[in-house]
C-alpha cells in the first residue's frame, strides 16, 4: 500500500516536470523566429513603424505607345473574321455563277445539237420536191407522177397523143362549135374536157382550174381510165 503512494506522486511530479519543459522550449521557438526575421545590422524599430506603405506618385501627363486593350484586339479579330467570311461569300457566290452559266451554255449547245439532228432528220425522211420544166413535156411528166399515188394508169405516149390531136398542144383551147359548145358547155384544155367532166374526176392535189395544164390531164385520164380502162386506149373524141 505505501508503495502504490509513492507511484501515484511520483507519476503527478513528472506530469508537472513535463509542464514546465515543453512551454520553456515554445517560448524559445518563438523568440528565435522573432530574431531571425530582423536583418543583420538593421536597428529595431516598432511593429507599426514597419508596416507602413510606400508612398506613390501619381502624373497628369498622358501616357503614350500604349498597346491596344484586349477589347480593341477582340474586336479587330471578329472584323478581320468577318472579312474573310465576305470574302469566302464572295468567292463561293462567283463560282456558283460561273458553274451556272457554264451549265446554261452546256444545255444551250445541246438544245441546238438536237434541233439540228432533228432537223438533218426530217430533211432526210421529207420527199425532195421534184421540179418540171413548164412546157408540154413537164406537164405530161408532172401528170404521171400524181396519176401513179392514185393508181390511175396511162403512159406518157397515150396522153401525148390525145393531147397533140384534142389541142395541139395548147392549154388555152377551146372548142365553140361542138354539141357540148351548143349547149353552152365547151371543152377546155389541153385534152379538151367539159366543165362538169372536169369537177367530178378532179384528182386531189391538182389546181381547179380547168385550164391548168397538169389539173387538166389528170382530170381526163381520170375519167379515160373509168371509161375505157387507160386514156392509152382513147383513139378519138371521148
Amino acid at each position: 500500500m505505501p508503495k502504490n503512494i509513492f507511484s501515484r506522486v511520483q507519476s503527478r511530479s513528472l506530469t508537472r516536470h513535463h509542464k514546465i519543459a515543453m512551454a520553456g522550449v515554445a517560448t524559445l521557438g518563438a523568440a528565435a523566429i522573432g530574431f531571425s526575421a530582423v536583418p543583420s545590422g538593421a536597428s529595431t524599430k516598432t511593429t507599426t513603424e514597419a508596416a507602413q506603405p510606400a508612398a506613390v506618385a501619381y502624373s497628369t501627363e498622358q501616357i503614350k505607345d500604349v498597346r491596344a486593350s484586349v477589347t480593341d484586339q477582340m474586336a479587330g479579330a471578329s472584323l478581320k473574321a468577318e472579312q474573310i467570311a465576305a470574302k469566302q461569300k464572295a468567292e463561293a457566290a462567283a463560282a456558283a455563277k460561273k458553274k451556272a452559266a457554264a451549265a446554261a451554255a452546256k444545255k444551250k449547245a445541246e438544245a441546238a445539237r438536237k434541233a439540228k439532228e432533228a432537223a438533218s432528220r426530217d430533211a432526210k425522211r421529207a420527199p425532195v420536191k421534184k421540179s418540171y420544166p413548164n412546157n408540154l413535156d413537164g406537164w405530161i411528166r408532172e401528170s404521171l407522177d400524181i396519176l401513179k399515188k392514185h393508181d390511175i394508169p396511162a403512159s406518157y405516149d397515150g396522153i401525148h397523143r390525145n393531147i397533140m390531136r384534142e389541142s395541139s398542144g395548147n392549154p388555152k383551147a377551146i372548142n365553140n362549135w361542138d354539141i357540148n359548145a351548143i349547149n353552152g358547155i365547151p371543152s377546155k384544155g389541153l385534152l379538151q374536157v367539159i366543165p362538169p367532166t372536169f369537177a367530178h374526176w378532179h384528182v386531189p392535189g391538182t389546181s381547179w382550174d380547168i385550164y391548168d395544164p397538169v389539173a387538166n390531164i389528170t382530170a381526163a385520164c381520170h375519167y379515160a381510165a373509168d371509161k375505157y380502162g387507160s386514156m392509152d386506149n382513147v383513139n378519138s373524141a371521148y
